[in-house]
């Protein structure tokens, strides 16, 4: 990694130091500075999350997506979810990922998980997000943007909008992810027999106000799901419930954290987080280098066990790769 002067390196380690104590200040300035892609800051943004990054592969915050189709309503049940942590007096990051503008590449919605919850709460921090047209509805500054996060609070909650297959990314990136499915509607139903169906540890019908037709949504998922979760050691439960009238939050927030646990017993976490890495390096280097460049140094499978047997520095790894097909690394790989 570049060398830093003194004045920049205090200056990093001083905003590192910053966000582990929750301050919201510098969580603002700390993923304004990795969302800025000029090579001054990505020098600054490097050592960030190389401060922060620590154990957070290992242990670190739980981090939750939230996905399903559009107008489900996730981001009314995130609200209720986020009433719910914190009343068990958990802090909780969110990242919101929006539609890009095609005109400006920025967010089309905003920040609309916000507007269901109580902004003034310290304990709670939200940031909004544009996917800029990633494939798989997130963007590349999610997974450094997490580790970030994950320094400072107890829950990072993702959400994202719901665009069929294309979400299929956020279980690259989350330790518990929640399909959020619409009462009545076929699509959520199809989405899952399309491919979606080895995403989700725990299905949602929110909504179940509407009664039979939440009840007979269910049943469907529940025919359409095999016994056991592809991670292993999880059957993937149902659950309803309305965000409208608060039920069955409770019960979600214990599910969500049953699994943690699960994850934690199993000792998975620390490979699982090891693989998300991996899989944002893979995906940055096949986007700069195309499958020509991956298979260069071996493929994806020998990059994610090289980079799973290494001690984690999310930038490093990367530059290191990046360097040897660019032919700028004139070490001998060990």
């Amino acid at each position: 990694m570049p060398s830093l002067s003194a004045d920049s390196r205090r200056g990093v380690e001083e905003l590192a130091a910053s966000v582990q104590r929750g301050e919201r200040s510098a969580l603002a300035e700390a993923l304004n500075l990795l969302d800025d892609r000029r090579d001054s800051a990505r020098e600054r943004s490097a050592k960030l999350v190389h401060l922060l990054q620590g154990n957070a592969l290992d242990l670190g915050a739980h981090i939750i997506g939230m996905t399903g189709p559009p107008g489900v309503g996730k981001s009314s049940l995130g609200a209720c979810l986020i009433s719910e942590w914190r009343r068990r007096g958990m802090t909780v990051g969110v990242l919101a990922v929006d539609p890009s503008s095609p005109l400006s590449g920025g967010a089309l919605l905003g920040d609309r998980l916000r507007l269901h919850s109580n902004s003034d709460d310290r304990g709670v921090f939200f940031r909004s997000l544009s996917s800029r047209g990633h494939y798989g509805g997130l963007s590349a500054e999610v997974w450094p943007m997490c580790q970030v996060m994950a320094s400072a609070f107890d829950v990072v909650m993702i959400e994202t909008v719901g665009v069929g297959q294309r979400e299929i990314d956020i279980s690259r990136m989350c330790d518990t992810t929640c399909f959020v499915a619409q009462p009545g509607s076929g699509d959520s139903i199809q989405s899952l027999k399309a491919g979606i169906l080895e995403v989700p540890h725990i299905l949602v019908v929110n909504k179940s106000d509407m009664g039979a037709i939440a009840t007979r949504t269910a049943s469907e998922l529940a025919g359409a799901l095999t016994s056991e979760h592809p991670d292993g050691a999880w059957r993937v439960p149902i659950l309803s419930t309305s965000a409208t009238q608060g039920k069955g939050i409770s019960e979600l927030a214990d599910c969500l954290k049953v699994h943690f646990q699960n994850l934690l017993q199993n000792k998975l976490l620390k490979h699982r987080r090891r693989g998300y890495q991996a899989h944002w390096i893979v995906s940055r280097l096949r986007e700069e280098f195309g499958s020509h460049g991956v298979e260069r140094l071996g493929g994806e499978a020998a990059i994610a066990e090289q980079i799973q047997s290494e001690t984690p520095d999310l930038y490093s790894q990367y530059d290191a790769l990046r360097r040897q097909l660019t032919g700028c690394d004139t070490t001998n790989k060990s």
